[in-house]
């Protein structure tokens, strides 16, 4: 892994800007309660960067992408307030994702043309009974006004851009003749065939070995650079974080528990939940025993009364207990959500 924050850094402006996510929530309404998936979280997210959502598993980091795509599934899903902001590049005007109807014209137009998605896991993903070709062909003549001998065209270049040699021949094939890598590598051409803007990356790598990951790691990479994409990172590995990301949003039960950039995450954190995740992470070389965040994540629909890792905190105090914390800000690019820091200013006394 590169040492975080090592590359030159990128001077943003607010024009910069692509995603703008204010107190967003996404609820699932259930018969024996409200599962509060996502629960009032902000984010932005700057043109060309990436920035990296990282915590455990029932965190809310996929339903927060879902969301963004407007494809949580309703009923029981449901976006309950907030708005997501998405700039489009011929205006720089927002427009409110979560204002939209699913499946409405303007909604289709922006997702899988300006905004696209690679899911967790490819062989789920993928649809079964359709050959690679008419995957990756059918979003090219849907968004691009193509016929169908362009599209395949570009589809073969799509194939060959991430690396799957004889890809005409691949056009023909099925997921399940195809390795876990090259389903992913199919994954990644489809969500970059229309040239999005924007792509949610969501665990992209978890199915995958080492070797593999590696290399899907470098070619996101790579194809950022060539597109000018933003890419939104979604994982549980730091490690991963670390090599791919410039900013990073710590998530536990659905809140945004600290926002920082990448050095800041790895050398200077703040929640005891971002230390926590660090210390379990096995390093090579290091003859050091792991240390485990004690408990697990509770249940969305029975969260405690005061901060929701003050049962699992090793510096819980008093106020803990009976009080959520709200967002401290730390300095003008960390924040965190944890009484530790009730000295500092509030950030919804500076917006």
């Amino acid at each position: 892994m590169k040492k975080p924050g090592s590359t030159e850094k990128k001077i943003y402006t607010r024009k910069d800007r692509l995603l703008e996510v204010r107190n967003l929530s996404t609820h699932f309404l259930l018969d024996d309660g409200t599962v509060k998936a996502v629960d009032n979280i902000s984010f932005d997210l700057r043109k060309g960067e990436t920035l990296g959502v990282v915590g455990e598993s029932g965190c809310g980091k996929s339903v927060t992408s879902l969301s963004i795509m407007n494809l949580v599934p309703d009923p029981p899903g449901k976006i309950v307030g907030g708005n997501i902001f998405y700039y489009l590049d011929k205006n720089n005007s927002p427009v409110d994702i979560a204002a939209l109807k699913r499946y409405s014209a303007e909604m289709r137009s922006i997702r899988g043309d300006e905004i696209a998605m690679i899911f967790q896991e490819p062989m789920s993903s993928l649809n079964p009974v359709l050959t690679v070709g008419n995957q990756i062909i059918e979003p090219i003549k849907l968004h691009q006004d193509k016929n169908n001998k362009q599209a395949r065209k570009q589809a073969v270049e799509m194939l060959n851009l991430v690396g799957i040699g004889s890809p005409t021949q691949r056009l023909s094939e099925y997921p399940h003749q195809l390795s876990g890598g090259l389903r992913q590598r199919v994954m990644i051409a489809m969500a970059l065939s229309c040239n999005p803007n924007l792509l949610i990356a969501d665990e992209p790598t978890t199915a995958l070995d080492v070797t593999i990951e590696a290399q899907i790691l470098e070619l996101m990479q790579e194809l950022q650079d060539e597109f000018k994409m933003s890419i939104l990172f979604i994982t549980h590995d730091l490690e991963v974080i670390g090599e791919m990301c410039e900013r990073v949003m710590v998530m536990y039960t659905g809140t945004v528990v600290e926002k920082a950039e990448i050095e800041d995450i790895f050398y200077n954190n703040k929640h005891p939940y971002t230390r926590g995740l660090l210390k379990s992470i096995p390093k090579i070389g290091e003859h050091r025993r792991l240390t485990p965040i004690e408990g697990s994540v509770p249940e969305l629909k029975n969260l405690p009364d005061g901060c929701n890792f003050e049962p699992r905190c090793p510096e819980s105090m008093d106020i803990c207990v009976n009080q959520e914390p709200p967002t401290f800000i730390i300095s003008k690019n960390q924040k965190a959500k944890c009484w530790l820091y009730r000295n500092n200013d509030r950030e919804e006394e500076l917006s």
